[in-house]
């Protein structure tokens, strides 16, 4: 299989070919970071779709399912031969009062796939979690989720005790409705568009 065909297959759902297709480009030695980047692009055409009207939230969520099974396979073969040395830790959450995961579990999954350690908080997160997560745990960088619009209030209230609680740490915001305004009204140190804007966030914030 091509990577073109990996990323048509993702893009169409197609679980089968997808995971039969990582296996292939795994056995034949292409890089587990190069397939991985060939089911993100696929992730990109499933939100296009959706954004064109053409898919709706459960081909959304269908997507997310497939593209954690295929990454199980690549965070093996990514640790496979002595495994790769921890880049950092981000603390991972959706704010208190929104439900939503999607986004959250593919930032999770790929974040692990890039060597970073994800202590994974879940939905619906309080406040408090979030402060006892960083004192616990003592992440370079803690990322925050949201699907409603108000749910902004109370991320601006969870960015100020983590900060409060660790001034050093570096706040990542990102959803659906979030944008860089969003960012600065609730004081994050960054607003993420995709799951590779935190990838790329997350090293310069351990560099």
């Amino acid at each position: 299989m091509t990577k073109a065909d990996l990323v048509k297959a993702m893009a169409e759902l197609d679980e089968d070919l997808v995971v039969a297709g990582v296996k292939e480009q795994l056995a034949s030695g292409v890089p587990a970071i190069d397939v991985l980047a060939a089911l993100q692009q696929g992730m990109e055409q499933v939100g296009k779709l959706y954004e064109a009207g053409d898919y709706y939230l459960s081909e959304l969520i269908m997507s997310a399912d497939v593209f954690s099974t295929a990454a199980a396979l690549l965070g093996e073969a990514l640790t496979a031969g002595g495994g790769t040395a921890q880049l950092g830790t981000m603390v991972l959450g959706t704010v208190k009062d929104d439900i939503h995961d999607i986004g959250k579990n593919i930032v999770a999954t790929i974040m692990n796939c890039n060597g970073f350690k994800v202590v994974d908080l879940g939905v619906d997160v309080p406040i408090a979690n979030f402060v006892d997560a960083v004192k616990a745990n003592h992440p370079q960088v803690v990322g925050m989720c949201c699907l409603l619009t108000t749910a902004f209030d109370v991320m601006k209230e969870t960015v100020a005790a983590v900060k409060a609680a660790d001034p050093s740490v570096t706040v990542l915001v990102g959803g659906g409705p979030v944008d860089a305004n969003v960012s600065k009204y609730v004081g994050a140190d960054g607003y993420c568009k995709n799951a590779q804007d935190a990838v790329e966030a997350t090293r310069k914030a351990v560099s």
